[in-house]
């Protein structure tokens, strides 16, 4: 619909000449790149920031106490976070029996230099159950269906670990459809011995609580209104005519050119937004923020011809896209400049909006956002802090632990929403008759007519909803129990008696509290939520906030004690291994001479263990080691230590020791933060031999490390292959020495490409070894065989992998020639290694249709001379 409103967009274009400067970022470090493995293949350096997930994984390897782990389990980290002032969170899935663990996910968190400052590990105990079910999937299927009102469709139950006590073994259904009147998402986990519902949580956010009587106006309805033209098949796009200078967009590199849309917004005034230009028509599409757009119902994106758009009134839906979008904006910016986050989901990217829902509602419906009106019928719910707290869902679902699990972690998603609604209120920093920074969630749209649904300063000015913590409370509908957090939020924001005008807030103990600022408090809570795993708990937070104030506010001890004070204040509990005390800042280093030692069975090696105090005050450190062979007896002398001084490793190692080469990690347990250095044992007669396998001994190869394999079949595995041939040609072989070997699916099946590699790629990598100075030598025996159906798709890569460097050393292509089975030597000069600690990585792939590849790796050497 198009109407010229000359007057409105001339003040618009006033109001944009003479609008103050946006806010200016915060004096921490601003968003950094996140880190990932190199491509598969990649020679190029690996970056020096790399260190974190170095650092990680070793911790990782020295399986600590706090992780609770098993001999069944096996970790795999995600991509790296980088947060403000230089932490890194290194977010982990767990597998007990191959089988993935709900609540086993944990979160590491380091400096750049790679110090592990804390990790953020909510399993208690370590598993230990059967993984065979008794339930079958079709009952597991049933019972999952029944859980929801109106079900579309439901995934096949698949068995994973809920990590409650020792283990439960469940079924895993995700059932999509409706519940009253919005969509469902619905993931419910059944245990497989008894078929009881152990937990069912939804994606889908709803302003409307569950189950109560629907929000529907009792107000005639409003008087319909001409649907916006829908958005026309996507065409290719132009090169935009109409360009303006472009608001700097937090995450992106550099401004980009956009085409500039003017809005006639109802809570916002005249506003402008980012628009796409399809051919000569104008989309609600943001060409800068990926993935934002806003439309109707149905999906599809407003159109116009002259990329002005809304009349400013309250029933007017393109106006609602107006205000919509400036709010996402608004949001994204927030989280860039004030909190360090690319866009809503971390990477860069944003969601839809859809406005016009018939109900005095408004969701997060798992991948965008739905947007009805007010009871009256004369506004519509797309205010400002209300857009942002349903956008705010999208960054609760995307930090680590998802947005999916118990009722007291829906609180605490909804609590989420209004504190980066309520963050984005004052960046935006508007002033009257617009919706100016408070502490007030919904006051202009007014949904219901009494005024604001939610406050933050005390929230039990909306009957039910509790300021204090207390056990009751886990059992609330989601809403009314965010409250907590809220008011917690609230007093390290601006405290209990605020002096800029803002509201006293009462506190239930009776203390003071005296507020850090809203930015801090962002930061601070911002640095928990990527702390946030499966299972999440008032206490979790608790505990992750106050390890956030002490890493991002190194220097100070003002954010921790009122993080402290605030928590205290609305009645949350200590949670167990909380810092109890303000003390951070101090920093060590670590390293061990030699890195490596070469024994005989029966043998004793000995190293120097050396530690050096780096930044603040000594601290008290001990020690332990992991990766030995079983039965190795290990000391330190003395057995504890300040940074700065040095203690004896001692290693006796067992007469009946296996030969072969142990990466053991050593780790330092200081009082504020842990670091690990690894020592390479090599147990043989030789005297030359810095690392040894032949895969009849598990020395800890790691498959699918980064979680970013695609092979649906003939992954790696450490085991006994079974030959394959086709005809008379051989194709997967036996291992060259001993028993085992690496192979891309050991066994044979019943026909010769039963097991071998289908889907994509798969990826097996060793853990770290040591390597000493001089000439250094690799050798390993290899085939890579295939049918005529391959191509050079298709391959075989080995790798060595060091913090600095990441080298090809053998890289073999399929081809549409048949290629036998054959066990060759590759022999690699790894002097450029000497000193430092690397990893061997092995791929295989087959990225050809219907093609038959098959690998193996064996009797892998490393020696000096």
């Amino acid at each position: 619909m198009r109407r010229s409103f000359i007057s409105v967009f001339t003040g618009l274009l006033v109001a944009l000449s003479t609008a103050p400067a946006a806010p200016p970022a915060p004096a921490l470090a601003g968003p950094a790149p996140a880190f990932t493995d190199p491509a598969p293949g990649s020679s190029a350096i690996r970056p020096t920031e790399d260190q974190p997930l170095v650092a990680a994984d070793r911790m990782i390897d020295s399986r600590p106490d706090a992780l609770h782990a098993s001999e069944k389990d096996e970790f795999y980290h995600k991509e790296v976070i980088a947060g403000l002032n230089n932490t890194f969170y290194v977010p982990y899935e767990r597998t007990y029996n191959g089988l993935p663990v709900i609540g086993g996910d944990f979160v590491v968190v380091t400096n750049a230099s790679g110090g592990v400052l804390s990790t953020s590990v909510s399993q208690t105990e370590t598993l230990n159950l059967s993984t065979v079910p008794r339930l079958t999937r079709v009952r597991a299927s049933r019972i999952a269906r029944a859980q929801l009102q109106r079900v579309t469709a439901s995934t096949r139950p698949d068995l994973v670990v809920l990590a409650r006590g020792r283990g439960i073994l469940a079924y895993r259904v995700i059932v999509t459809g409706r519940k009253a009147n919005v969509p469902s998402k619905l993931r419910v986990l059944i245990d497989a011995r008894t078929g009881e519902v152990l937990e069912k949580s939804d994606e889908v956010m709803s302003e409307e609580p569950a189950g109560s009587a629907p929000r529907r106006a009792t107000a005639p309805e409003p008087a319909p209104v001409p649907a916006p033209t829908p958005a026309p098949a996507p065409v290719a796009t132009p090169t935009p005519t109409l360009v303006t200078t472009p608001v700097p967009i937090s995450g992106l590199p550099a401004p980009v050119s956009f085409l500039f849309g003017l809005g006639a917004s109802y809570y916002n005034g005249p506003v402008g937004i980012n628009t796409r230009q399809l051919n000569t028509t104008y989309s609600m599409t943001d060409a800068v923020r990926s993935g934002v757009s806003c439309g109707g119902q149905n999906g599809s994106v407003f159109v116009s011809a002259d990329n002005s758009w809304g009349d400013g009134s309250g029933a007017n839906l393109e106006t609602a896209c107006v205000d919509a979008l400036y709010a996402i904006g608004k949001e994204w910016d927030m989280l860039g400049a004030w909190l360090g986050r690319n866009g809503l989901n971390g990477t860069g990217g944003g969601y839809p909006a859809r406005v016009g829902l018939n109900e005095v509602n408004a969701y997060w419906a798992g991948n965008y956002a739905n947007f009805g009106r007010s009871a009256d019928g004369k506004r519509q719910a797309t205010s400002l802090d209300i857009v942002a707290h349903e956008f705010g869902h999208s960054v609760f679902q995307t930090t680590p632990g998802g947005s999916t699990g118990s009722n007291e972690k829906a609180m605490l998603n909804e609590s989420t929403g209004d504190i980066l609604a309520t963050l984005t209120k004052f960046y935006a920093n508007a002033h009257p008759p617009y919706d100016v920074p408070d502490y007030a969630i919904g006051s202009k749209a007014d949904l219901l007519g009494g005024g604001p649904v939610r406050y933050l300063y005390k929230p039990s000015l909306i009957a039910g909803n509790p300021d204090c913590y207390s056990p009751p409370v886990l059992t609330l509908e989601p809403h009314a129990g965010a409250g907590v957090q809220n008011h917690w939020f609230y007093l390290i924001a601006e405290g209990s008696n605020p002096t800029d005008g803002q509201p006293v807030s009462p506190t239930c103990n009776g203390g003071r509290v005296t507020g850090i600022g809203i930015q801090k408090a962002g930061q601070i809570f911002m640095s928990a939520l990527l702390r946030k795993t499966d299972t999440w708990t008032h206490q979790l937070v608790r505990r992750a906030t106050l390890q956030a104030s002490l890493e991002l506010f190194p220097d100070s001890c003002v954010e921790f004690n009122t993080v402290k004070a605030a928590w205290d204040a609305v009645g949350v509990p200590a949670a167990p291994g909380e810092p109890s005390n303000c003390v951070s800042g101090n920093d060590f280093d670590l390293s061990i001479d030699p890195v490596s030692a070469g024994v005989e069975p029966g043998q004793e090696a000995t190293a120097t263990v050396r530690t050096r105090t780096t930044a603040g005050d000594p601290q008290a450190m001990k020690f332990s080691v992991s990766g030995l062979p079983d039965g190795t007896a290990v000391s330190f002398s003395p057995e504890s230590v300040s940074s700065g001084e040095s203690t004896k490793l001692s290693v006796l190692v067992p007469a009946g020791a296996p030969h072969g080469s142990y990466s053991a990690q050593i780790l330092a347990d200081g009082a504020y933060l842990d670091r690990t250095v690894t020592f390479t044992l090599t147990v043989d007669s030789g005297s030359n031999l810095v690392f040894y396998d032949d895969f009849d001994t598990d020395l800890g190869w790691a498959v699918n490390p980064s979680g970013t394999d695609t092979a649906t079949a003939g992954r790696w595995e450490r085991d006994v292959p079974q030959p394959t041939f086709r005809g008379r040609v051989p194709l997967q072989l036996a291992a060259s020495a001993g028993q085992h070997d690496l192979v891309t699916g050991p066994l044979a099946g019943n026909r010769a490409g039963a097991g071998d590699v289908d889907g994509g790629v798969t990826t097996i990598r060793s853990r770290e070894i040591a390597l000493p100075p001089g000439t250094l030598t690799l050798t390993f025996a290899w085939y890579f065989a295939h049918l005529a159906n391959s191509s050079d798709k298709d391959h075989l890569r080995v790798r060595v992998v060091s913090p600095t460097r990441d080298t090809v050393v053998l890289q073999r292509y399929g081809a549409t020639t048949l290629r036998p089975g054959r066990w060759q030597t590759a022999t690699v000069n790894l002097s450029d290694f000497a000193g430092q600690t690397v990893r061997i990585v092995v791929e295989a792939a087959d990225d050809t249709p219907d093609s038959l590849v098959e690998a193996g790796i064996d009797d892998v050497r490393i020696t000096t001379s």
